[in-house]
């Protein structure tokens, strides 16, 4: 376990690099880091961020898609909180991106849940997909920190779940009957994802853990370990993971998202 000065310092490191938009040497390079000791940063984190007037809203849950699991050298999902000056919604789900700032910035595609309710702490699946008022489509502008997108978990854990900002499409809110029938609905959709008039990826909700709403529950499963962090609540909202590899992107570019199986709409993103 960290020291709460060790997991400070390591805090105010990765801050550092984030507003500085400077690379640094993966955590993991020069020290033994434990998950927990991940997660000891991340606890820092929300302290020192909520004190510099940011206020947590919701959380992202990463990893989820097993199929890029090999690519970056990790076996399970991550989680981070995800905070108010991070997240933005569309007009017309359409939108402009600045990436200043942004290092090595790529693009997934996620489904975005905000509770209505809170879960009850032994909630079964089909009692947390009750507490969902409305889901979202979204596209996640992740970011690395560390060289060549090279890390282990504990980094990606560490730096802040590597989220960069969160682009939110139209909300659609949920039915008593849609609830019902969500995680088997949305294990059954498709995305397509284009840059241009290129098609560059595309996946399956099933691909998240088997549906998003299971992301969803293995989420509330997480936090009931971890005490130090508060759990699921009324209000939040939570992104449950890229549909998708997350693909590289660049100012100029003009990226388009497509559903097939659910009732939402794409997102049209450009970045500056």
């Amino acid at each position: 376990m960290l020291m709460s000065t060790q997991a400070n310092r390591f805090a105010h490191q990765l801050l550092n690099a984030r507003a500085k938009a400077q690379l640094i040497p993966p955590l993991s390079t020069t020290s033994t880091l434990s998950l927990g000791d991940s997660y000891d940063i991340v606890k820092s984190l929300i302290d020192i961020r909520t004190a510099q007037g940011e206020t947590m809203i919701g959380r992202k849950i990463g990893f989820t898609n097993r199929k890029i699991w090999s690519k970056y050298g990790v076996n399970a999902p991550i989680w981070t909180p995800v905070f108010d000056s991070t997240v933005r919604y569309t007009e017309d789900n359409r939108g402009i991106q600045s990436l200043q700032g942004a290092l090595q910035p790529r693009i997934g595609p996620e489904l975005v849940f905000r509770l209505g309710k809170t879960p009850a702490a032994e909630a079964t699946i089909e009692e947390l997909a009750e507490c969902i008022e409305w889901m979202a489509h979204a596209f996640e502008i992740v970011v690395c920190p560390f060289p060549g997108w090279k890390f282990e978990m504990v980094d990606s854990i560490a730096a802040f779940g590597l989220h960069g900002s969160l682009i939110i499409g139209e909300p659609k809110v949920l039915s008593a009957a849609s609830r019902r029938n969500l995680g088997n609905v949305l294990a059954h959709a498709s995305l397509s994802l284009s840059c241009g008039d290129e098609l560059r990826s595309a996946g399956f909700g099933s691909d998240v853990l088997g549906s998003p709403l299971h992301a969803l529950w293995h989420l509330h499963g997480v936090l009931r370990t971890q005490p130090q962090f508060p759990p699921l609540s009324a209000g939040e909202i939570i992104t449950t993971g890229t549909w998708t590899d997350v693909c590289p992107i660049k100012p100029g570019e003009t990226w388009t998202s497509a559903f097939s199986g659910v009732s939402l709409p794409g997102l049209t993103v450009s970045f500056v």
